[in-house]
């Protein structure tokens, strides 16, 4: 006859691969946010601040962006080897765009600022490539 504990170590070990698994496979979450300012024609500022999300996030995938992973990295790394899509992507996201004019002494001045406020975005990162989605 079998003892009660005699299959607990096994559950034990099944329950702790289920959850690794699962918190390897589930995507991480990162607020990213962006601004562009350009002064009398001249890119003046432009930041990307990456940060991975203290909490869920909520809401639903809207989109993605597949980047190609030249090696292991972390997200950082990621949106720095392909700095070009990665903006492209944000520019078809939506951007709010803020414009000031100034003419002083007959001196035409302006400034002109994009800004994608901080959102929220899933990344899957693969073997070859990293998956980013805003959710909304």
């Amino acid at each position: 006859m079998r003892s009660r504990d005699g299959n607990r170590s096994r559950s034990l070990a099944i329950c702790s691969v289920i959850l690794l698994n699962s918190l390897v496979l589930n995507a991480s979450e990162y607020l990213i946010s962006y601004r562009y300012v350009v002064k009398d024609m001249t890119l003046y500022n432009e930041s990307l601040q990456i940060s991975h999300a203290m909490k869920p996030c909520k809401g639903k995938a809207q989109g993605f962006i597949e980047l190609p992973l030249k090696k292991d990295g972390t997200i950082n790394d990621i949106v720095k080897n392909n700095t070009n899509e990665f903006i492209d992507f944000i520019h078809k996201i939506g951007l709010h765009l803020e414009h000031k004019e100034l003419t002083k002494n007959a001196q035409n001045s302006f400034t002109t600022i994009l800004t994608l406020k901080t959102t929220c975005f899933k990344v899957d990162i693969n073997e070859n490539f990293a998956k980013i989605s805003p959710l909304k």
